[in-house]
């Protein structure tokens, strides 16, 4: 029971990380990356965020692989 209970602390904690990372981003009006496609149609905007996927993708690919040799 205690692993069960060390892991939902954990994904709370990354939750709420990951919570406050987005309301920043908001806040600070995050860029588009060149090769992000928005599409405008009339009152509608369709922003498909391909490089922004790929560039956090790679981060956190870097940043797990960090932490997780370590261990």
């Amino acid at each position: 029971m205690g692993d069960i209970g060390r892991l939902l602390i954990g994904l709370g904690i990354l939750l709420a990380l990951a919570g406050g990372a987005l309301l920043l981003a908001e806040r600070l009006g995050v860029p588009r990356l060149p090769g992000d496609i928005v599409v405008h149609r009339g009152p509608v905007t369709l922003v498909f965020p391909i490089v922004t996927c790929v560039v956090i993708s790679v981060v956190l690919t870097l940043l797990l692989n960090l932490f997780l040799r370590r261990a």
